[in-house]
């Protein structure tokens, strides 16, 4: 028999891998589907590529690869029997199979018990050899497997770059002295001792000391005072004050120096008064949230209709995301794109094309990545009701709760993560963030995958009219820029319970001062057209230079929309900057409307009467030339601009109008596709980025105050160009299709239309800072709200429309 297998894979050898350092072995997650080794047809894993595939996708890459080998690993999992012995750890048959390879399940492990099965499979006659199968097999075979079986998987890899190190426990923590000094700490008000700064401030464990700190591991600074004390006295443990909640607090050691735990954190600090369990609940992975409960603990059991019975929902559309580790700014993103048809039609009406044509590693492919996270959510395949039988089995365990989170266990993310987070330094990481801008990341990733085929976010796109006037020489400029997102201020000033907002102010600084308890927070009401009315306002250009006096002057901008898109996504600027930098929430509740018409902010371009500023860039000044001159006119710049380098030859006003440096290499290729991607020309696209120095802001600007120039270049792709039906001249007319991507135009894709909306999806943050809280979803689908909470999709009673951070907005058909 050993020699029989020996022969049968002598054809295969030189495919058959062992994996080496660096290499990634996807053995807990099909690269095309959600199927892992729990899943019914197991997951199969190359021998040559290490990458894993569902029973539906294997056949795919044998055809496209001719790989014949692979590795089927299969988890069987079942709920353990109760016994005297009870409480038995978990049974598993073949310990080393998956020895890195945690349960992909919702529930507790210790009532669960699972065995592990694998076995090469040699396709396309799906000949299996079962494993372990030292004696039969030759020994590279052997070796492969083992290699395969003991490899760490594919995303413990990235875990040293990505998320954060393991915190140990301190060696002080169960020995820890405690002086007997009487000393209480309030639940507010905290200052430290020395310098009277009421940020970072961190409770020295062995006498109470409150105290700043220097250290900036948590993105916070001070004066150094806590460490100070440390030098004084020798005591070494300190918690950060506004951290500690019933999970835990975060921990400094200053003689080991580094942050770490305290497992008898509760009895240290009920030393000093500190009850653990009255304080702020963390997060849903526990970064914190706030140190004072009230004002926050309300906000999130409104937006999570905590309290109430929400019925879940499965199927189609109904699928939740699991959360990695303070993930749910990504899964509400994505939770609402893949509820809009232009991104269904992409990714999920055209999944088997990109599968089909996907590249040799469809883990690196971004529309691939988009393309199976769409299907998961739209199929229904991860989405099923329990069982009859199961709903009356757990029914008479009592255990609904367990029922529920193990029938809904949702989706992992994780690959699509790992690739749109690659090299940005703050998604690539483990902390919370906005999901503002990881929307904004998303779209920018979406138009620079999707040259030369459909755009997704053509949806959200529009522009923007932009008209400065100088208010001395009273001449205007107008300008047009794209934008994909409306931010709207919210004014504290507008609210309409102004008068309880200042008692309640003059209430917390007087007893902040007299170290007392803050009374019962009151939250802003702000009207929504208080909001539209701050956005419409005039703002002040600062160092704004008019061309008309060719100097400095004062200059005042207002925007209007030169187009509405099909999708309009409008954030509530709720985050501002406290003293530690770290942005902070304001407490607000904005009457947000169902129906939104925003007709009567509709651009109207140059009117009659109105004196256009000359087109002139203020001087560029050589620096060779600044010698001689007392004041340097870079003071009238309105932002820095690159001065050229004197082995650069002198701009050319022919081929520079901005009068920057041309360059005679092409830009880069991803600055082009990005323009390219928004509908312009790619010579157009070229020229503007050498006229401007490759910078991306700038060469927009460049082609929206060039939209008729003449291509002289004669390029042959252009002589079949059509007339462009959607030049800035006619925007106002309504045009409700997308201009095709190979069709040259000197305006990027937009799809005008009306300005009448109606709300169908709500992203929420809960907590007091975007580096730290939670964030869900509402969406409204089939006439009804739903909530997307992480895996958990419920009925919404409730949807929280007063307190949302993010609101998406579909066009109301004309009729």
């Amino acid at each position: 028999m050993a020699a029989d297998l020996g022969e049968l894979l002598v054809p295969f050898m030189p495919t058959i891998r062992v994996p080496k350092t660096g290499d990634r072995v996807y053995k807990s997650e099909c690269a095309f589907s959600f199927d892992s080794p729990e899943s019914e047809g197991g997951l199969y894993v190359c021998m040559n590529t290490f990458l894993g595939f569902g029973r539906e996708h294997v056949e795919r890459h044998y055809r496209k690869t001719g790989q014949s080998v692979y590795m089927h690993l299969k988890r069987h999992v079942k709920e353990k029997t109760t016994g005297a012995a009870g409480g038995a750890i978990p049974r598993r048959r073949n310990g080393k199979v998956f020895l890195d390879l945690e349960l992909n399940r919702d529930f507790n492990g210790e009532d669960y018990e699972y065995e592990d099965e694998a076995k090469l499979v040699i396709f396309p006659d799906h000949f299996e050899i079962p494993l372990p199968n030292i004696e039969e097999l030759p020994a590279l075979v052997t070796i492969a497997c083992d290699a395969v079986l003991n490899a760490p998987s594919a995303y413990k890899k990235q875990e040293p770059e990505s998320w954060d190190e393991e915190i140990q426990v301190s060696r002080h923590a169960r020995s820890l002295r405690q002086l007997d000094n009487g000393v209480r700490i309030p639940p507010s008000g905290w200052k430290c001792q020395k310098c009277e700064m009421r940020e970072n401030l961190w409770l020295n464990l062995t006498d109470g000391s409150v105290l700043c700190g220097k250290w900036f591991f948590d993105g916070s600074g001070g004066n150094g005072h806590a460490l100070e004390h440390y030098r004084e006295t020798s005591y070494p443990l300190a918690v950060k004050l506004d951290t500690i909640t019933p999970d835990g607090a975060d921990v400094y050691s200053f003689e080991e120096e580094e942050a770490v735990l305290d497992p008898h954190m509760s009895e240290h600090l009920s030393h000093f008064g500190i009850d653990m369990l009255q304080m702020q609940r963390r997060t849903e992975n526990g970064h914190h949230t706030d140190n004072n409960p009230r004002p926050r603990v309300s906000e999130w059991e409104v937006i999570q209709e905590s309290g109430m019975k929400l019925k879940a929902v499965f199927g189609s559309g109904y699928t939740g995301i699991k959360n990695l580790g303070n993930s749910c700014y990504l899964s509400t993103v994505l939770q609402v794109l893949f509820s809009i048809p232009d991104f269904q039609r992409m990714y999920v009406g055209n999944l088997q094309r990109i599968f089909d044509y996907s590249p040799l590693d469809p883990t690196q492919d971004f529309a691939t990545q988009m393309a199976k996270l769409g299907h998961g959510l739209l199929s229904g395949q991860y989405s099923k009701p329990p069982m009859k039988s199961e709903l009356i089995e757990q029914v008479m365990k009592e255990e609904h709760k367990v029922l529920n989170g193990h029938q809904q266990r949702g989706i992992s993310p994780r690959m699509l993560k790992a690739l749109v987070s690659r090299g940005h330094p703050e998604f690539s990481s483990n902390r919370q963030q906005d999901a503002h801008e990881f929307f904004l990341h998303l779209i920018n990733l979406v138009e620079r995958n999707s040259a030369g085929s459909e755009n997704p976010s053509d949806s959200f796109r529009f522009l923007v009219e932009e008209r400065v006037q100088c208010c001395q020489s009273r001449r205007v400029r107008y300008a047009q820029r794209v934008d994909y997102c409306i931010q709207l201020p919210a004014p504290i000033e507008a609210a309409t319970n102004r008068e309880e907002l200042l008692a309640y102010e003059a209430k917390r600084k007087e007893a902040e001062e007299n170290t007392r308890a803050p009374p019962e927070p009151v939250r802003a009401r702000i009207p929504f057209t208080a909001c539209l009315q701050a956005f419409t306002e005039p703002e002040n250009v600062p160092d704004f230079w008019s061309s008309a006096l060719q100097a400095k002057s004062a200059g005042v901008k207002t925007s209007r929309f030169a187009s509405f898109p099909e999708y309009l996504v409008v954030q509530i600027k709720k985050f501002t900057f406290g003293v530690d930098w770290v942005p902070k929430k304001l407490d607000l509740a904005i009457d947000v409307p169902d129906f939104l018409d925003l007709s009567r902010l509709r651009a109207t371009g140059l009117q009659a009467g109105e004196e256009e500023l000359p087109d002139l860039m203020p001087p560029i000044v050589l620096p060779e030339d600044t010698r001689d001159n007392s004041m340097s006119s870079t003071d009238y710049f309105a932002e820095p601009l690159t001065l050229p380098s004197m082995m650069d030859p002198l701009p050319s006003t022919s081929d520079s109008p901005m009068g920057a440096t041309p360059l005679d290499n092409l830009p880069p290729e991803e600055s082009i596709a990005i323009l390219t991607s928004m509908g312009f020309p790619r010579n157009h696209s070229i020229r503007a980025l050498k006229a401007t120095n490759n910078n991306l802001e700038r060469a927009l600007d460049w082609i929206f105050t060039h939209p008729e120039e003449e291509e002289s270049d004669g390029l042959s792709d252009m002589a079949d160009t059509e007339p462009n039906d959607n030049s800035f001249s006619n925007m106002n007319s309504h045009s409700d299709s997308t201009l095709s991507p190979d069709r040259e135009t000197s305006s990027p894709r937009v799809k005008d239309g009306p300005g009448r909306y109606e709300l169908f999806a709500i992203i929420s943050h809960m907590g007091a800072s975007t580096m730290s809280g939670h964030y869900v979803c509402h969406i409204k689908k089939e006439g009804r709200w739903v909530i997307y909470n992480d895996h958990k999709v419920c009925l919404s009673e409730r949807p929280p429309k007063d307190l949302g951070y993010i609101y998406f907005y579909r066009r109301l058909s004309s009729s």
